[in-house]
């Protein structure tokens, strides 16, 4: 039997996510059950040091990288030890090069199919799908990321929340980084309206999550009708269809609806290698986001999306905005109106480009 898995999301670093699995963690304990702590990042923070201590540690798996001996939680050996209960930090976490798994997520997986519940902590700066709206929000681009299916897959997700001025106090009075890193960081990453940005993204996911779990515990499975929106978006080998990906994945979701990427490649067109590597980056995110990606041939967009939408039952269709090269032939209406035009019924929706929005007068 499969363990059972509980997410603590954060809206940023600091708001006690670690602390609060270690409670956990402890009291579990207090009640008799197997604890061991597969992974702990104190952060060099004494409280939650001292929390720690009473719990086993499972030894972390040393490998090298370079001239570095880099520690990472070793999944086989939390297997091996088999307890009720693991406790495994930053499940975003992307391991040293050459293990088995590239990401934490992937060892937590293993864990959780040997039968052992997990306890495990990540923000919410780390959600595939938020990636662009996070670089927007704080100028922070996010490498380490992980797919939305973790959150949906998991048995619960609990919001590990602060207001902003409570976890600036914590910075202030040195106890989420050491004093002369806390000044810095309240200038750039943790002014007050991102960490409101951040938090408002983090109750909402939470809050979705909690409707998304009533929904299917209110409908029984078997009269379940088929999946009535589906959603297509248009996509380009070029890095800015991944965040046009990323919002039309997010309005699936909103959706309950499956959701189709599209790429229409022009059979007299040779790809460069820029473009190879922004397709191969497109295929990725979309296995990452569980969408389906498609490739078709043909010289005449509308018309290849045309039959694509009829044959899928395709009832939204997501397109960015043009680049410069292709604004005066967007505002002649060649692809837009003529998309409306083709697809009665057919809402379709055009995802801005935030770059192209004028500078805010202050």
């Amino acid at each position: 039997m499969r363990g059972r898995y509980r997410i603590l999301l954060g809206m940023a670093a600091g708001v006690g996510k670690t602390y609060r699995m270690l409670q956990e963690g402890r009291q579990a304990q207090t009640e008799g059950r197997d604890v061991v702590i597969g992974y702990l990042e104190p952060h060099d923070r004494p409280e939650t040091a001292v929390l720690a201590e009473g719990l086993e540690v499972v030894p972390r798996y040393r490998a090298a990288h370079g001239t570095l001996e880099l520690e990472e939680m070793d999944a086989d050996a939390v297997i091996r030890r088999a307890p009720e209960l693991a406790l495994i930090d930053e499940l975003a976490h992307t391991n040293a090069p050459g293990m088995r798994n590239e990401k934490r997520y992937q060892d937590i997986d293993e864990v959780l199919a040997a039968g052992i519940d997990v306890i495990s902590t990540v923000n919410i700066q780390h959600l595939e799908s938020l990636n662009d709206a996070i670089a927007e929000l704080t100028d922070v681009k996010v490498r380490e990321t992980f797919p939305d299916r973790i959150l949906e897959e998991a048995d619960e997700v609990v919001l590990v929340d602060l207001t902003p001025a409570e976890l600036q106090e914590r910075l202030r009075a040195g106890k989420v980084y050491p004093r002369e890193r806390a000044e810095v960081a309240l200038q750039n990453f943790f002014k007050v309206e991102r960490l409101s940005a951040l938090r408002e993204l983090a109750l909402r996911e939470v809050a979705e999550d909690v409707e998304a779990r009533r929904q299917t515990l209110v409908l029984d499975p078997r009269s379940q009708q088929a999946v009535a929106e589906r959603v297509l978006v248009l996509v380009t080998p070029e890095p800015r269809s991944q965040r046009i990906l990323r919002r039309a994945w997010r309005s699936a979701e909103r959706l309950g609806a499956q959701l189709d990427a599209l790429w229409v490649r022009d059979p007299a067109k040779q790809l460069s290698d820029e473009e190879q590597v922004s397709l191969a980056a497109l295929r990725r995110l979309a296995i990452v986001l569980g969408a389906h990606f498609l490739e078709e041939e043909g010289d005449d967009l509308v018309a290849t999306v045309r039959r694509f939408v009829y044959e899928r039952g395709t009832t939204y269709v997501f397109v960015g905005t043009p680049d410069e090269s292709r604004r005066r032939e967007i505002l002649r209406g060649s692809l837009v109106s003529a998309l409306v035009r083709e697809l009665p019924g057919v809402d379709i929706r055009v995802v801005a480009n935030r770059a192209d929005r004028p500078e805010t007068v202050r």
